[in-house]
């Protein structure tokens, strides 16, 4: 077996077949894209074209990004801190500034593994969802993973999402950059994240 490339991704998203958001396993939409780090800024820019080819008329498919480390960002600077702090995001970063960097590491990291950012998640992609559009949403693309690093890790985000997620109105194609061997995880190519993905490979036999 072998990763897919990103041609046969794209043949994999115009898919009728795969498109359909009750086709596949009936307790897990994740589907995982694993590609090398060094092409981080080629695959971002890749998605970008997916988006605008997958709208033409031969799919009419609206295709919902999300940049994770940008959602915490919007999560955070939506949130106030107190009284005075109307956004924590940057409570955090004058914090920061000030030589608080342990603490709002600590703080950060709680932020980013609460049930309620896995909410906020949730939200955007059921208004998404939701728009009045007459174009199908069968999919969400969630990249920005190793931006994240080291406040969340992806199989415990996609682990904590599984309460709010709903199977059975999108899939999500997160863009992973690393590789596997067995079960094992290498985020990078050489950080061992050390647990089983809930997420389905996508592969080539």
């Amino acid at each position: 077996m072998r990763n897919m490339t990103i041609e046969e991704l794209y043949d994999k998203l115009s898919s009728k077949e795969f498109q359909d958001t009750e086709h596949g396993d009936l307790f897990y939409n994740f589907y995982l894209f694993q590609y090398d780090p060094a092409q981080e800024y080629a695959i971002r820019r890749q998605i970008d074209t997916f988006q605008a080819n997958l709208a033409r008329p031969t799919n009419y498919l609206d295709v919902l990004k999300l940049n994770l480390f940008d959602e915490f960002c919007k999560f955070l600077d939506g949130m106030p801190f107190g009284r005075l702090h109307p956004s924590q995001l940057k409570y955090f970063l004058e914090k920061d500034n000030a030589g608080g960097h342990d603490a709002v590491i600590t703080s950060l990291t709680a932020k980013a593994n609460s049930k309620q950012f896995c909410e906020y998640i949730r939200n955007r992609i059921m208004e998404h969802i939701n728009e009045d559009s007459p174009n199908k949403k069968p999919y969400v693309f969630l990249y920005g993973i190793g931006s994240m690093f080291p406040f969340l890790r992806t199989n415990v985000f996609l682990s904590n999402y599984e309460e709010f997620n709903n199977t059975s109105k999108y899939k999500i194609i997160v863009f992973y950059p690393g590789f596997s061997v067995g079960n094992s995880f290498n985020l990078f190519g050489y950080i061992n994240d050390q647990h089983t993905y809930r997420a389905i490979r996508l592969i080539n036999d």
